[in-house]
């Protein structure tokens, strides 16, 4: 079942767990820490036969049903699913949803002097203490590795698991003479649903589709989702290009048109003060000097000001801060 961030305080309220100021910092935690993302899923339709029994009377038909819809529900991330299995294989009474309604109650008892707060914690630590301890000598660092099968090609095996930065697939092993492969995996894909030939395809990449201003035009997938790259320069393709098939047409209208935005959010430069800019962003024109930004007073034209006009702006804003 997959929770609603009002569905979730709800269950936790039912369970008992925190209380209502600890639920809005929990649920933004394992957002940031990217345990859970919250997103839509459009879901899948499938035929089924429907089978009615009216009197003693037989009938058949074809319906179509949709599932797997989802709309604004928090789902976990492959990272937290392995520091939940982690947290479930070393710390099983922790992570009981009693425990923490128990330790409410005795924070109640303790709050009105029914309970001695030292006790309490010595009790929840000891054995605590010896657990970490435990984990720490007995268990390596949890990457929820899984194998998936040989690459046809070299006949290594291929594996997917949590790298450095997020999931990713590798053919080989360390133990190898010849360094594995790596390659990340791409957005919406899963370690645990991922399949031997989608993670063969993400070692088709990069790639490179062609030429432009006399050079290179190469995709791949990076940290921050599939790009092509020209002149050292990456430019991010849009969630409707696909890294595989996309040509060296679409590089260029993207290239393109990163270029055209640029070049209509800067509205000005001054060759005096090179480090000043005049640019257009997203709640409207302000002036950017030594990495702060100065919102430029209403009558006044972005395009029209001086050098001397916007060392005033700064000077006001400045003075008006300290």
């Amino acid at each position: 079942m997959r929770y609603t961030e009002a569905s979730l305080v709800k269950k936790m309220e039912e369970l008992g767990i925190g209380r209502p100021s600890t639920y809005a910092p929990t649920i933004s935690t394992i957002q940031q820490r990217e345990y859970v993302v919250k997103e839509d899923r459009k879901g899948s339709t499938r035929e089924m036969m429907q089978i009615l029994l009216k009197g003693e009377e037989i009938t058949s038909s074809m319906v179509r049903e949709k599932y797997g819809y989802e709309k604004g529900k928090l789902s976990p991330t492959d990272i937290g699913t392995v520091v939940n299995n982690f947290l479930e294989q070393h710390f099983q009474n922790i992570m009981d949803y009693n425990f923490t309604a128990s330790v409410e109650k005795e924070f109640d008892e303790i709050a009105v002097g029914k309970l001695n707060w030292p006790s309490m914690i010595e009790r929840f630590y000891q054995p605590f203490h010896s657990r970490v301890d435990t984990a720490t000598r007995t268990s390596e660092r949890s990457k929820g590795e899984k194998v998936l099968g040989k690459d046809p090609e070299s006949g290594k095996p291929v594996s997917v698991k949590i790298g450095r930065f997020g999931p990713i697939a590798q053919i080989g092993e360390a133990t190898d003479q010849e360094k594995p492969r790596f390659a990340s995996l791409l957005k919406g894909q899963s370690l645990e649903h991922i399949t031997l030939e989608e993670a063969l395809d993400l070692f088709r990449l990069p790639r490179t589709i062609g030429h432009f201003e006399g050079e290179e035009l190469v995709v791949g997938v990076g940290k921050y989702g599939p790009y092509v790259r020209h002149k050292s320069k990456f430019f991010s393709l849009a969630k409707s290009d696909d890294p595989y098939t996309i040509q060296e047409e679409r590089a260029i209208e993207i290239i393109m048109d990163k270029r055209t935005r640029e070049e209509q959010r800067n509205i000005k430069q001054f060759e005096e003060e090179p480090g000043m800019q005049i640019l257009n962003g997203r709640y409207g024109p302000y002036i950017s000097f030594q990495n702060r930004n100065y919102r430029i007073p209403r009558g006044m034209k972005p395009e029209e000001l001086t050098l001397g006009e916007c060392r005033e702006i700064i000077s006001k804003a400045d003075a008006k801060k300290k």
